[in-house]
């Protein structure tokens, strides 16, 4: 399903790149376009300045953007079924005295987020989130798993044992 959404979006911007770029920015920030032809995260309405700086963008390409998934329902419903994720706590995750992994993966990442979660669960540490960078969005994405404590050294070894992991992070 990831895949033909992004060869569809892909396909429909690739002379585009710069609408290409609202239209990812839109995916990584949880953003919606709504029946008022307006441009949402959950229900705050963002404007377009705000997303064209966001993307680095000229506003115009906001417009072009919005137009051309309105003229697409395959696009129109995706985009207009998009939600955001939600409050993300690895940057406060030292506050709450919670733990941070983050790691970086190569192109085989199939089945990292399920080694590592086990890994974790054997050493009985609960996990309170998780959150992968969509691999067709970043060059090196990373998988990010906090935990209900601090995670010793010693499993970054383990970590660097799965397929596909390039990198290992221990917060």
């Amino acid at each position: 399903m990831m895949i033909k959404m992004w060869e569809k979006v892909n396909e429909k911007f690739k002379k585009y790149p710069a609408r290409l770029r609202v239209a990812e920015k839109m995916i990584e920030l949880g953003l919606s376009l709504k029946d008022d032809g307006k441009i949402y995260c959950g229900n705050l309405k963002i404007s377009d300045k705000a997303l064209a700086t966001a993307a680095e963008v000229d506003r115009r390409a906001i417009k072009s953007t919005i137009d051309i998934i309105r003229e697409d329902d395959e696009l129109y419903n995706l985009f207009g079924n998009i939600i955001p994720a939600g409050t993300l706590l690895k940057n406060i995750a030292k506050n709450l005295e919670l733990g941070v992994i983050e790691i970086e993966v190569g192109p085989n990442s199939e089945g990292i987020l399920a080694s590592t979660t086990n890994l974790i669960s054997k050493k009985g540490i609960s996990i309170r989130q998780a959150y992968a960078e969509d691999t067709e969005l970043q060059k090196n994405p990373i998988l990010t798993i906090i935990t209900e404590e601090p995670v010793e050294g010693d499993l970054i070894n383990e970590f660097l044992k799965i397929e596909g992991v390039t990198r290992v992070s221990i917060y």
